[in-house]
């Protein structure tokens, strides 16, 4: 049992040494030559988290809130945030009043309609009475 362990773990350590690129050549291989190789190759990298930046050393996002050490552009980045969340906001009030005069033309042209329909009911009855 015990060689069946050190068979599995040798090609293991041996791919994690050459990164992500080896286990998705290795993978890629694996389909092309034996399909079902290449999925236990695919499932085993999902199910050991291989395919994640955090397993090879890599920080987890390229992307990050905080400072970034150059004052200036942190200024700079902060005002254009904030400039960019009061245009965001005053679109957004913009949107809210559109929707609001179309809601009340809407609604206007429906009263007038309703009242044109009873003032021509009312002239019906009236000529029929």
């Amino acid at each position: 049992m015990t060689s069946t362990v050190t068979w599995f773990s040798t090609p293991i350590q041996w791919l994690d040494a050459r990164g992500k690129g080896a286990w998705i050549a290795a993978m890629v291989l694996g389909f092309i030559f034996l399909w079902p190789v290449g999925l236990a190759i695919l499932f085993y990298m999902l199910g050991t988290n291989r395919m994640s930046r955090s397993f090879f050393g890599c920080p987890k996002s390229r992307r990050t809130r905080g400072a970034t050490g150059n004052a200036a552009f942190d200024t700079y980045k902060e005002d254009t945030i904030s400039r960019l969340n009061e245009e965001q906001d005053a679109f957004n009030g913009f949107l809210q009043r559109l929707r609001h005069a179309k809601d009340k033309t809407e609604f206007d042209q429906f009263m007038d309609d309703r009242a044109k329909q009873q003032k021509s009911d009312a002239k019906e009855a009236a000529k029929t009475a």
